[in-house]
């Protein structure tokens, strides 16, 4: 071979591997400087929501794994996207039409009705309503549960309230904290159930005298009418109380559950068991807001059963009118003198 035949195959060697490596270039870039320039059609997504990965899914997308975690398998769950809307959307709603709603309520019948006076004014004595256990369970039982409620506010409307008001860290470290607090006072929340539970339930068991109380709803929206004879505890006490045993054993339930991810359920049921608990959440706070109420502002004499533990016997007479005359009926067999009775200090 020619030493110009050689130097021409060297030439055309050195072509052939430069055209093929720019061909290879072309092909690496294709993809992504076609992604670059191409203009959207009606066979190319515009924008992430028209993505195939984005729009749902007649059912789940399950793949393998070889770990033990079994729920690291499946890629896309469509019920995701519904419980996204009620924790974004539904949750809050719910939350704030029950809460700002019950305050709305309570404005305008504190408008038409106004405070619940004791009939004949106060007498000066004083009757024992509730001993120093019953205090206890029950304001373990209350601060614990406003613990909790305010808590639970702060991760349900923290991110569009708080954000825009104390910025991005300050809402981090306070959502932390709520957190930790919402986790520590489920522990007393449920040991004051327990209590209020074994005190009370033998004086909260349905019984005849409820319906009337229910009929007139207890004297509540009557100047006039005199509230109806009731036990130790009224047709209305005996539904916070039976909704404050129910309800918080099914928020202390689902809270548990809650603490322990996927120890008891999959996706799809962490998912409705955070459902029950965040709407059920919502309702008795509305429901523990109305109790405040009648137990404060709403009703003279009210706060002083759980304040000291002793009413004026007036106030007794209006409300528990049976209870006073049964524990006055005793007393006076027991010990010949009347019940409970002290002059006001």
């Amino acid at each position: 071979m020619t030493i110009v035949s050689r130097l021409l195959l060297v030439v055309f060697l050195m072509l052939a591997a430069a055209s093929m490596a720019q061909a290879q270039a072309e092909i690496t870039q294709a993809p992504s400087q076609a992604q670059i320039n191409q203009t959207p059609g009606q066979a190319i997504p515009a924008t992430k929501d028209q993505v195939q990965i984005y729009t749902p899914p007649q059912s789940q997308i399950i793949g393998r794994v070889s770990i033990p975690d079994e729920k690291a398998a499946v890629l896309i769950q469509p019920e995701g996207r519904v419980w996204r809307v009620f924790r974004t959307t539904t949750l809050r709603t719910v939350a704030g039409v029950s809460i700002l709603g019950m305050f709305v309520l309570l404005a305008l019948f504190y408008l038409i009705r106004g405070t619940i006076h004791i009939e004949g004014g106060r007498s000066g004595r004083r009757v024992l309503r509730f001993g120093s256990l019953d205090r206890f369970a029950h304001w373990m039982t209350a601060i614990s549960f406003l613990v909790l409620a305010l808590t639970g506010l702060i991760v349900t409307f923290g991110r569009p309230l708080l954000i825009p008001l104390v910025g991005l860290n300050a809402f981090a470290m306070v959502a932390e904290n709520a957190k930790l607090a919402h986790n520590f006072f489920s522990a007393p929340l449920v040991l004051g159930i327990v209590l209020i539970l074994v005190l009370w339930v033998r004086d909260n068991i349905p019984e005849k005298d409820d319906i009337t109380w229910l009929r007139s709803f207890g004297g509540l929206f009557s100047k006039k009418s005199k509230p109806p004879e009731a036990g130790r505890f009224n047709a209305g006490q005996k539904g916070i109380f039976w909704g404050v045993v129910l309800g918080g054993g099914a928020l202390a339930a689902t809270g548990f559950m809650m603490l322990t991810p996927f120890a008891f359920t999959g996706i799809l049921g962490m998912q409705i068991v955070h459902v029950i608990h965040g709407v059920l959440a919502a309702l008795m706070i509305a429901l523990i807001i109305a109790h405040i109420y009648i137990g404060s502002l709403g009703m003279e004499g009210a706060f002083e059963a759980m304040g000291s533990g002793e009413v004026d016997e007036n106030w007794i007479k209006d409300h528990h009118h049976r209870w006073y005359k049964e524990q006055h009926a005793a007393k006076r067999a027991k010990s010949g003198s009347g019940f409970g009775q002290r002059p006001a200090e």
